[in-house]
């Protein structure tokens, strides 16, 4: 059994898309985090080193958000994903995306991709 640990709601300011002025002015993403962890050990301990330190996860994102341009946010959501299973006490994350000023020429709250990757899969560490 896995616990769930959420961290909602990073604002990052990233360089990501497909047209040349999401590359030169950047914009505002939103990270979504839902991480498969055992925090047993950490309630056991009481002990930060048991269990994942949210707040330099949370600056690791951030990190991999706002360097190394892409085009795709599906790029960008892998790359944080494996980010997160980094930390060998992540079975599995869940990672969301939000591109809230995607240039679209109509009316919208929110783009947004969520994707679950896990350990051991193809492609993560």
């Amino acid at each position: 059994m896995v616990d769930e640990l959420a961290l909602t709601g990073l604002e990052c300011w990233g360089h990501h898309g497909v047209f040349e002025h999401e590359r030169r002015d950047g914009q505002k993403f939103v990270v979504d985090l839902v991480l498969g962890v055992d925090t047993r050990p950490a309630a056991a301990s009481d002990d930060l080193s048991a269990t994942v330190d949210y707040g330099s996860l949370a600056m690791s994102v951030k990190a991999a958000v706002e360097t190394d341009p892409v085009d795709l946010i599906e790029t960008l959501a892998q790359r944080i994903a494996d980010v997160c299973l980094l930390d060998s006490r992540v079975e599995w994350v869940r990672v969301t995306v939000h591109k809230p000023d995607a240039p679209i020429t109509a009316t919208f709250w929110d783009v947004a991709l969520t994707i679950a990757r896990s350990r051991g899969e193809e492609g993560s560490p």
